[in-house]
């Protein structure tokens, strides 16, 4: 290969270099941490089945203002929001073995 041609390579790479973004800056990303939505999601789902925890209490003890329409729809999203999150926690210790698994 020739002086011009090896140039004529290292040039198209320099080229190609500067086309490609750098990586953001940890101090550019916006938006809340991860482990704060995360605890935040959790928080949420407590307070849903302590809700429904209450209510159904309430309706047991024979609270007339109770209906048992909304005790079993607050004890469903209770249901339902308890199994979102064990899925979340399931995906995430699924990332986590994977990138645990990953050769350096």
């Amino acid at each position: 290969m020739s002086d011009m041609e090896i140039n004529k390579v290292l040039a198209q790479m320099r080229t190609l270099a500067q086309g490609i973004e750098k990586p953001a800056d940890s101090s550019e990303v916006s938006g809340p941490a991860f482990n704060k939505v995360l605890g935040e999601a959790i928080n949420k789902v407590n307070e849903i089945q302590q809700e429904a925890t209450s209510m159904t209490a309430d309706w047991e003890r024979g609270k007339s203002n109770l209906d048992l329409s909304e005790v079993m729809i607050t004890a469903q999203k209770s249901s339902l929001s308890f199994q979102a999150m064990m899925e979340v926690r399931n995906k995430l210790v699924e990332a986590y073995r994977e990138i645990m698994n990953m050769s350096v």
